[in-house]
């Protein structure tokens, strides 16, 4: 149906156990898997996935670009590039403040500023290596200017890697477009939201770098089941998700497209009151339908298409249903 690249979670509790998760990833037809900074480091499992598998697509989606240093995400990208033999991408998001000061003890300032250098610093490195430029980078936040035979690795056999940036708001995505080879786009989102606010503020964005080629990936809340018994229960456990999302103030952006911003402020005060159960009962189900898509696999695999086939590159989705056979075919619908 269509040729739009479908990735896959790949969560584990142990870096031992990438190798062989990545491997059922990969035998179940998805094309790329993709780790995201939680509760474990995001790098080390694509370093096992990449001798595990032999085809299926490698990405951080995400890791926190500003709890690091372009010199430190260089060098990880460079080498999960080396041991996949060409299949990462480096997937970058910004994280919120309280999170880069208080849990990384790093500072925060102009975000999107601040990643559009990030980037450029680490193409500028990599442009070092692979293409015998002199490293001579100067900005505001990060100055590279010392590059030694010794500490070079030299031109990478597969290529560089491309560099994903994560975006909600307007500046981050415009930012995303200028300086990065693709953007990630959050579930949490609705097609009005992409409308008009992220589709204008790339096309903005790639008319100022002069870009023609660019990757959208969008990640897909999705509620499914085989009947209606496990698509209500995989309802719930969405709407949870979403309410969830609703309560962080920098997603309020997406809920002001609808009229919906009352309803952060109220999901916001139940997550400080440590209600975390009642939050699904705010999210109503336009709310749901509105942001992910719901159905039996084959009705979920046409909404997605509907949606995004004419701007995805890839798609993530986020499978409601704890039953492995939904999610199998889930996957054979939208390969289809």
């Amino acid at each position: 149906m269509s040729k739009i690249k479908i990735d896959c979670a790949m969560i584990t509790r142990d870096p031992a156990e990438a190798g062989e998760a990545s491997k059922r990833l990969e035998d179940l037809g998805y094309d790329g898997a993709y780790t995201f900074e939680g509760p474990h480091e995001p790098f080390l499992p694509l370093a096992a996935a990449a001798v595990a598998t032999k085809k299926l697509e490698l990405l951080t989606s995400i890791a926190v670009a500003f709890s690091r240093n372009p010199m430190t995400l260089a060098n990880l990208g460079y080498d999960l590039q080396l041991m996949s033999q060409g299949r990462f991408t480096l997937g970058l998001g910004s994280q919120i403040k309280p999170h880069i000061e208080k849990r990384y003890s790093m500072p925060w300032s102009s975000p999107a500023k601040r990643m559009q250098e990030m980037v450029n610093a680490i193409k500028a490195i990599w442009s070092s290596w692979h293409d015998g430029e002199e490293l001579n980078f100067e900005g505001e936040f990060y100055r590279h200017t010392l590059m030694t035979p010794f500490f070079n690795p030299g031109k990478n056999p597969f290529g560089l890697p491309k560099i994903y940036v994560a975006g909600v708001g307007p500046l981050m995505t415009q930012t995303a477009a200028e300086s990065a080879d693709g953007l990630l786009v959050h579930p949490f989102h609705t097609s009005k939201f992409l409308e008009n606010i992220t589709i204008p503020s790339l096309e903005k964005g790639l008319k100022v770098a002069d870009k023609k080629e660019f990757d959208i990936s969008v990640g897909v809340m999705i509620a499914t089941g085989m009947n209606d018994e496990e698509i209500s229960a995989a309802r719930d456990a969405c709407k949870a998700q979403i309410g969830f999302y609703g309560s962080t103030p920098a997603y309020k952006v997406v809920l002001e497209q609808h009229g919906w911003e009352g309803v952060q402020m109220e999901l916001n005060q139940l997550t400080k009151k440590g209600l975390w159960q009642d939050i699904a009962g705010l999210v109503t189900d336009e709310m749901l339908e509105s942001i992910a898509v719901t159905g039996t696999p084959s009705e979920v695999s046409t909404q997605i298409f509907d949606r995004y086939g004419n701007i995805a590159a890839r798609i993530a989705p986020s499978i409601f249903s704890g039953d492995p056979a939904v999610t199998a075919e889930l996957i054979k619908e939208l390969k289809n």
